[in-house]
Order: structure tokens, then sequence, then C-alpha cells
């Protein structure tokens, strides 16, 4: 740049800059209010109770800012301790989540089931030609009678071991839903299969039990009605009886998880036994209450869905006394029982291994464990998570 001398430089005036404070900009004033870096003059905090603020002495919420996150529910059920409400929802939303491995399975078994324990009973029956009940007379023989006892003995066993199957084939399909992982009927066969002894050893230890006490008791009132006489044995035989009502609940109570144990934690029978009682003893009023209640809702369920062919089946034996009515009676109230174990049986086994899972949280912290399959890839196999229900830690509590 030139100047006006015509030389080249500063312009006219222009001089080094005085550094200092910096002008002020805006008009006179101008700035943040009184009381902007703080709480304004007069301020006082809100009464205790004032809405939207916690009372005195209230403890800090854990979280970012007092939020609390929900627990973690891959599956039908929260991994934290679980209420009432969590563990029907749960026995309703597996069978929901996997109908096919749910209803399916049930209805295979089920009804393989009652086929064979009507074929059982029809046997014998269809050599009957007629009942003449004004007579009081039939031309049924003692080996008839004989063989209608047998094969009602052989259905009811036909009906118990496919119980127990079943419930070993759900307690796998419940394992896997607790981490919203399905599983097909096959690959529910293949793990229980090895299983199968296990569950027979323990239900029949229980049936062994109970006909102890039953025994027992009886036996009690048989000798009292001998030696003393009827009326001290039915003034003995009342107490007892409600007392052996009380030791089957409760044996049926102590070893309600034993069967869930052989099957997810793959124990012997003994162990099984021996943990399923650790297990129950220190919570034995809320097991029992629950699966009391689980068992009601079953019973009504099933009495609902059965109720018309149990009608048309007592309509049949009423109206025609015959050897085919007899037949067609059965075969209305087998369909009617199996539509019933269909519709609950899934429910039940449902309500019981969740009980075992809620109890295994409480008593072991067993959440923390279970929260550890959440992590697993959702490319992973569906048997991945399958190994955490083998982690057994000893403290109870």
């Amino acid at each position: 740049m030139s100047n006006d001398a015509g030389g080249y430089g500063p312009p006219p005036g222009y001089g080094t800059p005085a550094y200092g404070a910096p002008p002020a900009y805006g008009p006179p004033g101008y700035g943040p209010p009184p009381g902007y870096y703080g709480p304004p003059p007069g301020y006082a905090p809100p009464p205790p109770g004032y809405p939207g603020y916690p009372p005195p002495g209230y403890p800090p919420q854990p979280g970012f800012g007092g939020f609390t996150p929900p627990p973690l529910k891959p599956g039908i059920i929260p991994l934290r301790p679980l209420t009432l409400s969590d563990v029907f929802n749960g026995a309703f939303a597996y069978v929901r989540a996997n109908p096919k491995a749910t209803l399916g399975l049930t209805a295979i078994v089920v009804v393989v089931a009652q086929l064979i324990s009507l074929l059982l009973q029809v046997g014998p029956i269809a050599t009957v030609s007629s009942v003449d009940y004004a007579e009081q007379s039939t031309d049924m023989d003692i080996a008839t009678v004989l063989g209608l006892a047998l094969s009602t003995t052989l259905g009811a066993l036909t009906t118990v071991l496919s119980a127990i199957v079943l419930s070993g084939l759900l307690t796998v399909v419940i394992g896997r839903a607790v981490f919203g992982a399905d599983i097909s009927i096959a690959d529910a066969w293949r793990r229980v299969r090895g299983r199968l002894l296990a569950l027979f050893g323990i239900v029949g230890i229980e049936v062994l039990g109970a006909a102890l006490i039953i025994g027992l008791v009886i036996g009690i009132i048989a000798m009292v009605a001998y030696i003393i006489g009827g009326v001290a044995a039915v003034i003995l035989g009342i107490p007892l009886g409600l007392a052996a009502i009380a030791a089957l609940f409760y044996l049926g109570t102590i070893l309600l998880f034993a069967p869930t144990l052989a099957v997810l934690e793959r124990l012997p029978v003994m162990a099984s036994i021996r943990r399923s009682i650790a297990l129950v003893k220190k919570d034995f009023w809320r097991v029992l209450g629950i699966w009391l209640l689980g068992q009601l809702v079953a019973a009504i369920i099933a009495g609902a869905v059965s109720i018309p062919f149990s009608l048309g089946g007592q309509l049949f034996l009423g109206t025609d006394p015959s050897a085919s009515g007899t037949v067609l009676a059965l075969v209305l109230l087998s369909i009617g029982s199996a539509i019933g174990q269909i519709v609950t049986a899934p429910f039940t086994a449902g309500v019981v291994v969740l009980l075992y899972t809620d109890r295994r949280i409480r008593a072991e912290a067993f959440d923390l464990v279970l929260q550890t399959g959440v992590g697993i890839p959702p490319y992973a196999p569906s048997d991945s998570t399958d190994h955490l229900w083998l982690t057994s830690q000893t403290p109870q509590r």
C-alpha cells in the first residue's frame, strides 16, 4: 500500500494498538440478572412433602439420576425374584411362545396314553353281551371282573407314566423359554430320554412314601377297631386321617422340585431329593401356597372344558347299560380327560419349574448366573444356555 508521500508504509494515524480491557458490548446495564449464578435473593428450599421432592431421609436411588433400569427379561420371566403374577404369567407365556413344543407335544403324549388306556378298558367290556340291571344279573364272570380290574390298573399306570414323561419334556421346553429360545420336539426328547430312569425312580419313591403313610394309618385304625371297637377306631381315625393328609402334602411339597432337578441339573435320584428338600425347606409355605393355587386353577380349567363330555358319558351310562353304551361313555370320558390334560398340563409344569427357578434366585442369587446367558450372541446354538442350569451354589438362605 502506498501513502500520499509516494512511499510504502502504514497509513496516516496508524500506530501500535493499545491492548487492554475490551470495550463493553451492548447497552449500559446489559448482562446476566442478579442471582443468575445462584439462587435469587430470598430463596428458600421447598417444605418437606412438596410435590416432586422426596421426603426427608429419602435414600438415593440406584442408577443415573435416580432411575432404576428394569430387570432383564430375555424370555418368559424377568431375571429377578419372581412374584405370583410372574410365575403364572410365565407359565402361560411359554405356551404362547412355542405352541408346537408345548400344546403339540402334550397332545401327542396325552392322546397316545388315553388311546392305550381306552383300549385296555374296552377289551374286557366288549366281551360282555348285556347287563340286566332290573334283575341285578350280569353275564360277566370272575375272569371278566379280573380282566376289568387289571385293565383299569394298567390304564392308570399308563396315564402315570405318560405324565412323568410329559413333565420331563415340558421342563426342558421351559428351561429354554427362560432365555427366549425355542426347542423342537425331537430335541426335547433327546435331552430327556437319558433322564427317564431318574424320573421314574423319583416318582416311585414318592409313591412308596405315600403308600407307607396311608398303610400305617389304616393299620393303626384296623388294630384299634379289632382290639377296642369301632367307636374308638372312628374317634382315633379322624385325627389320624387329617395327620395323614398333612403328611402327604408335606411329602409332595418337599419333593416337588426333584423331577425338575433330575432334568435341568441332571442329578441322580437321591441327590435330586436332597437338593429339593434343601431348596423348599427355607420357604415351605410360599412354595406350598403357590403350588396349591396353581393346581386349583388347573382343576377349574380342566373341569370347565371337560364338562360336556363328562355329562355325555354319564348320560350314556344311565340310559344305555349295554356294552356298546358303556364303551361309548368311556370314549366320551376319555376325550374330555384328554382335552383337560392338554390344556392344563403345560400350565402346571410351568408353575413348578418357575417356582424352582424362583427358589434358586432367592437362595443362591441364581439370577446373576442366568444373566450371563443374555450375553450369548443370538446366532449361537439354541442349547448354549443349557449348561447354566447345572450351576449349583452351596450357600442357602
